[in-house]
């Protein structure tokens, strides 16, 4: 037997017991003949004693001791002495008398520290990220991640929807992001390609009758990596028939407050039912489609008050259409230096914005490089619009409404960081709705689906799809938590004839739309309900659930930065002969 108790079990109650304990070498101390060792397992610490009067060949054995060695020991459990325990381990009033001790297994010095938490190389981190997941932030995110998506599980189950599993190796069918591909051995020339998501499969179950569906699924995209993004990443994935937006929305709605509740009970849930906005009322007032509402600091339309301004910033943007819009920050003139207005700026041109103008009002008295260029009129209309305090600094974005929009949402964002408004421990949820069905694409020259081709339009919009496709909305919405898109779905299409009219304003031909989906076209035919879903980010909700900066704190094996495995060293070059069997021939430059 390796072990008769798990390391956080052991207590006062105990006292004299045999044991059997099995872990790994924490810490090991010597105090004058005594050698101390915390013995680690994955649920605990327990210290055990090596005392030479009451063993000599256990204690001699254990001078040999280091760190991370695997041990088995037997020994007897007692009381701490009075003023000894610690508070801060479970078994911190007891410790074990050891008997007997039996190295299972030797380690080398690990290439960095597992007993204390301190910063240390990510990559190195991530080539031995065997060792990373013994320390105990990792170990507690990990726990976390399993029981965050059995309540998930159990959620769903208890709500009458069924887990199904749907196929890795799919279709290549374009969804929105880069696929990985799988070439097919049997079927030369032809790949298989791992999933975006389920999204097809999903559907195809509600037209099987299957009403309520869920599965925590794996999914795959081959697109540039940043914190919350990661090559292979994990899923809730949601679909049901006969709803409306409303059902999704309160089904997931009342998960995530179970979440909250359950895994951050210290939080502070700032509304009892999530704020609804469209998507163009989120960008107008806080630059983004999935707005942080831990703080206020909305933004302000300024458009009337340069209607007729000769000021060039403002004016010409607002001729062509385009918008100005204002960011107060109240009582930070002061804090706002030359150099972090500078700073607000780069923010702003990483947007795409040109600037960033600003107006200081302190002791009274407005202060800024563009005052010389606005009317009395204007400064007076914009004082009582915006209710311009001493103290106060107000930001401009004038350029097309997204540009605009975008770019001041981005300065607010800094701002709030700057000033200590984004809490942690506040959570702050939204639904944004009515997403652009359509944008235009520069890379590709063309109309791309917003969400993916089976979205769909709002009803009173579907008579635009020939004539202004570009300006109509979808039944899409997101959940937003603390201005990070934890969820995304929409009501689809289940028409046969509205979804070949979306493929066509997509500009995909009759062949192509019939060679890519025609499947889920014939499948239309034959009696679709209608149905709509959703897919949570798991690793990004259990990223902010742990106080993480990004997923890969939450992912036992994630990629790099550069989407590279580099504890297995992935992706590698195959042989040629495996390549050959593939019918592959690589074309390498010299």
């Amino acid at each position: 037997m390796f072990r008769s108790h798990l390391l956080n079990e052991l207590r006062k109650s105990d006292e004299g017991s045999e044991v059997t304990l099995s872990g790994w070498v924490h810490r090991r101390r010597d105090h004058g003949g005594l050698i101390f060792v915390d013995l680690r397992d994955r649920y605990g610490l327990t210290q055990i004693v090596f005392d030479p009067a009451n063993d000599t060949d256990s204690h001699a054995l254990a001078e040999s001791l280091r760190s991370e060695f695997v041990i088995k020991v037997t020994g007897t459990v007692r009381v701490r002495p009075e003023g000894m325990s610690n508070a801060n381990m479970e078994t911190g009033e007891i410790e074990v008398l050891v008997n007997e001790l039996t190295i299972l297994n030797k380690a080398l010095t690990p290439p960095f520290e597992i007993d204390i938490e301190k910063d240390v190389n990510e990559e190195l981190r991530l080539k031995y990220r065997y060792l990373d997941l013994r320390r105990e932030r990792l170990r507690n995110n990990i726990v976390l991640r399993h029981e965050v998506i059995k309540h998930m599980r159990d959620y769903m189950s208890g709500r009458g929807f069924l887990e199904v599993e749907t196929p890795i190796l799919v279709k290549g069918t374009p969804e929105g992001s880069r696929e990985y591909m799988v070439p097919s051995r049997l079927y030369p020339g032809s790949f298989y390609v791992l999933p975006q998501s389920p999204q097809q499969l999903k559907q195809l179950l509600m037209l099987a009758g299957f009403d309520k569906y869920f599965q925590i699924a794996r999914c795959f995209r081959d697109e540039d990596q940043r914190g919350d993004r990661q090559p292979e990443f994990t899923q809730l994935d949601i679909e049901m028939s006969f709803v409306n937006e409303e059902d999704v929305m309160e089904v997931n709605e009342k998960l995530l407050y179970e979440l909250i509740t359950k895994f951050k009970p210290e939080a502070n849930v700032l509304w009892n039912e999530a704020k609804r906005f469209t998507y163009h009322e989120a960008m107008n007032l806080y630059g983004s489609d999935k707005p942080d509402l831990r703080f206020g600091m909305e933004m302000v339309d300024c458009g009337e008050v340069f209607a007729k301004s000769e000021f060039k910033v403002f004016a010409e943007p607002l001729s062509s259409g385009g918008v100005v819009k204002a960011l107060k920050v109240e009582g930070a003139a002061e804090q706002f230096t030359r150099k972090v207005i500078d700073e607000l700026t780069e923010v702003a041109k990483t947007y795409k914005a040109k600037g960033l103008a600003y107006i200081i009002k302190e002791a009274g008295e407005l202060r800024s490089p563009i005052l010389k260029f606005m009317t009395d009129e204007e400064i007076a209309a914009l004082t009582e619009l915006i209710d311009f305090k001493d103290g106060d600094i107000v930001f401009f974005g004038a350029d097309s409404f997204e540009v605009a929009c975008t770019a001041l949402g981005q300065v607010r964002l800094a701002c709030g960081s700057m000033l200590g408004l984004r809490n942690d421990n506040d959570f702050a949820i939204c639904w944004v709705t009515d997403f652009p069905m359509f944008e235009w694409s520069e890379e590709f020259n063309s109309l791309q689906a917003c969400h993916h081709p089976f979205t769909s339009p709002c009803l009173d919009e579907i008579d635009k799809l020939e004539s202004a496709p570009n300006e109509m909305l979808s039944r899409a919405y997101d959940l937003v938590l603390n201005g990070n898109e934890i969820g995304g779905g929409s009501i689809r299409i289940h028409d046969q004839q509205l979804q070949s009219r979306v493929f066509k304003a997509l500009g995909i031909s009759e062949e192509d739309a019939e060679r890519k989906f025609g499947h889920m076209l014939e499948a239309f035919q034959y009696g679709a309900p209608p149905h709509g879903g959703i897919a949570w980010g798991i690793d990004r909700l259990i990223m902010i659930f742990a106080g993480e900066p990004n997923i890969r704190e939450v992912m036992a094996f994630p990629k790099d930065q550069k989407a590279k495995d580099v504890m297995l060293g992935s992706p590698a070059p195959m042989p040629k002969e495996n390549l050959d069997e593939l019918h592959i021939q690589l074309a390498l430059e010299e």
